[in-house]
């Protein structure tokens, strides 16, 4: 399918979708090569005594385990550090995978004796520590913070992530790029209303329609226009899916943006009052 060329000084190109800006993956190509080079001691085994297969079929199925334990504790740390206020991983996945692949290159290497698998086993672990580190070890930006209340905002914040990777996946089905696009910088808008709620847990209650009932309706919008447009395209219920679209962006846009006057205001109240103290106290300069 051929794009039609767009850009700033192209012809109605006020028209155009804006496009979000692009994170790198934090799953990268080392990562996606963990999940490779097991392989290599599963197909060797076949050409080994049976006892050298058994322990190289072990060593795969170790090294498995430690390259899907490595990607998850990537994505929760890059998670961890994309917020002002986290709690660390329940379970310290990118360390348990550097035991795991430290463990299984030893039982690869079993056979040549226990000197060569201690070895390899101990080389294999420190790389693996030194490539992805560790996970994060401690809470970060949680003193003084109600954790029933950091609780129900991550909650709240899953549910809205799970309602825009559901919007995406429609759209994906439709088979409409620019749509996929333009359901990409939705979810750019309406995300920093996310970050701002997990940094203080205390705005979710002024914010928990838009991250539950607009949300939700806009992901049951969405896979109902995904399935008329796959069958039949229409261009005016295309036009009426974008304006409200436009419509939420907005909403969640002024809300941000009302949380954070909020807050200017909050803090304007509490120099006054330090102000007003400090000239009962007499500790503020005459100007």
């Amino acid at each position: 399918m051929s794009q039609r060329f767009g850009g700033r000084y192209s012809p109605n190109s006020a028209q155009s979708t804006p496009t979000a800006p692009t994170r790198p993956h934090p799953v990268g190509a080392r990562v996606n090569l963990l999940f490779v080079l097991p392989f290599v001691f599963a197909i060797t085994g076949f050409f080994k005594s049976p006892l050298g297969l058994t322990l190289n079929l072990v060593a795969f199925a170790v090294l498995m385990l430690a390259a899907w334990l490595t990607r998850e504790g990537v994505l929760a740390h890059a998670a961890y550090a994309a917020r002002s206020v986290a709690r660390k991983p329940a379970i310290p996945r990118k360390i348990f995978g550097s035991v795991l692949m430290g463990l299984g290159l030893g039982l690869a290497a079993f056979s040549a004796g226990p000197g060569a698998a201690l070895l390899l086993g101990a080389l294999g672990g420190v790389l693996h520590f030194g490539a992805f580190g560790s996970d994060p070890l401690r809470d970060k930006g949680m003193e003084g913070v109600d954790l029933f209340e950091t609780d129900r905002a991550a909650k709240a914040v899953e549910e809205a992530e799970t309602y825009l990777a559901e919007m995406a996946e429609a759209i994906k089905r439709s088979g409409d790029r620019t749509l996929s696009r333009r359901i990409d910088s939705f979810s750019a808008t309406i995300r920093p209303l996310f970050r701002a709620i997990e940094n203080d847990p205390r705005r979710l209650n002024s914010a928990r329609r838009y991250l539950g009932l607009y949300l939700l309706g806009a992901r049951d919008a969405t896979v109902k226009f995904a399935e008329l447009h796959a069958r039949s395209p229409d261009p005016q219920a295309r036009a009426e899916y974008e304006a409200l679209l436009d419509d939420l962006e907005q909403r969640f846009t002024l809300r941000r943006e009302a949380l954070l006057e909020s807050d200017r205001t909050d803090l304007e109240i509490e120099i006054e009052v330090l102000r007003e103290r400090l000239d009962r106290e007499g500790l503020r300069p005459t100007e």
